[in-house]
Formats: C-alpha cells, structure tokens, sequence
C-alpha cells in the first residue's frame, strides 16, 4: 500500500510538474511541430507502459492462479486420502484423526480468525502436519493384499500434498526486480508530464490527472501482491481446504 501511494505521488507530481513550465515555455514550444512532437513522444512512452505493464498484471494473475490451483488440488487430494483410509478398515481411524488435526492446524495457520501479524507463508513454511501424518501412516500394519494397496496409495497422495506445498513455498520466493519497478514508474511520470504540459490548468484537468494516477497506481499495486499471495491483503482462498476438513470423517 504504501508503495502504491509513493508511486500515486510520484505520476501525480510528474502531471503537476508538467503544468509548471507551460506558463515558462515561449509560446512557440507549445504549438505547432513542438506540440506534436511531444505527443508522439508520449505516445511511445504509453505503449511502452501499456505493454509492460499488462505483461507484469498478466504474470502476477497466473502466479497468483497458480497457487490457488495448488491448493485446490491439494485439498482434493486430502478428500481422497480420506477415503482411501476408511477403504483401509478400523486400523486406520488414529491415522484418519491426525490428518484432520493437521489439516485444521494448517486452516489456522494460514487463515487464521482473526489475522495474526505473521504472514501465511512464513506459517506454511513451519508447518510440519503433513511429515507427522505420514510418519503416523507409515506406522499402519498391512494385514492383506487390499491393504498394502491403499496403504500405498495413501502414502502417494500424501507424498503429492507435501511436494505441493514445497513447490508453494518456493515459488513465493520468487520477487519482481525492483528496478523493472522504478523503470516502469519513470516511464508513467514522464507520461504525465507530457500531458500536463499542455492541459488546462484547472480543478476538472487535475482531478482527472490524480485520478489517472491512481488508477495506474492501482495495477501496479496488483502486480505484488498477486505475486505473493500468501500474504498481504489479496490472499488465495482457504475455501478447498476448509471444504476438505468438512468432508474427513464422513
């Protein structure tokens, strides 16, 4: 949030700033071949920034998909894990119980009610469910044919939900380069300036501006924080895990 006010000030202040030497500038620079040369200047500049910026929202919404399809998939995989287990017979019941224990100490964790300060993925890092409820399950005595064969299925989906949780946690550790940032932002401020340059200088032209400068602002904004999307305050949904801690047991 606070990055996305500083680049608000910053494209804003670039519109103000352009308003400033039109009242310096003979009158000359202002029209004619000047004129159009700035606006053919500031036409590279917008489709500059269009293009990138529409390729960083783009990135930012597919990282962001990404984890959410992982979550989803995972939660899936839990139901199934369930059933295998109630397939499995009585022995498994203490089994079954831990994974609920760990699936609602995740829920917790991640999503918690009502927000802690420490951020999701710092908790997904710590939590240690899956590794217990696989040590509990690797305990379980095959006694038939039927019951190694769940068993390794179940051992094989619990191996599935912890390589994606892993993958989860690495691919938040990918961040967007600062400098792609301030490039972009540059680009904006100079976009304005062109712009206030030659507008009325009037209460309707700078509304309009500080509202063009928010709105640029505010996909700016989206692009980090669909990038982490564990944390901040666009955050994945926890609807497929709680829906999964639903069905175990039944």
């Amino acid at each position: 949030m606070t990055t996305g006010l500083i680049f608000t000030g910053c494209i804003f202040g670039g519109a103000l700033l352009g308003m400033w030497p039109s009242t310096l500038l003979p009158e000359h620079h202002l029209r004619g071949n000047s004129k159009d040369a700035v606006k053919v200047g500031g036409g590279m500049i917008a489709t500059l920034t269009a293009l990138i910026l529409g390729l960083l929202v783009g990135s930012a919404k597919s990282s962001f998909d990404l984890v959410q399809n992982g979550i989803t998939q995972s939660g899936a995989k839990i139901i199934l894990i369930d059933r295998v287990l109630t397939e499995y017979g009585p022995e498994a019941k203490a089994v079954r119980e831990q994974l609920r224990r760990s699936v609602a100490a995740v829920i917790e964790m991640v999503w918690p009610n009502p927000k802690t300060g420490v951020t999701g993925l710092t908790k997904l890092e710590r939590a240690s469910g899956v590794e217990v409820f696989q040590s509990k399950l690797r305990e379980l005595a095959p006694q038939s044919d039927t019951q190694r064969v769940l068993l390794a299925q179940a051992l094989q989906l619990s191996n599935d939900v912890s390589q994606t949780r892993w993958l989860l946690i690495e691919q938040e550790q990918s961040a967007l380069p600062t400098v792609l940032l301030v490039i972009l932002v540059f680009w904006l401020t100079m976009l304005h300036l062109s712009i206030g340059l030659f507008a009325e200088r009037n209460s309707t032209v700078i509304s309009v501006l500080l509202i063009g400068a928010l709105s640029v602002s505010a996909a700016i904004f989206l692009i980090p924080e669909m990038n982490h999307p564990l944390e901040g305050m666009i955050q994945v949904s926890g609807a497929p895990m709680r829906k999964a801690l639903e069905l175990i047991g039944e």
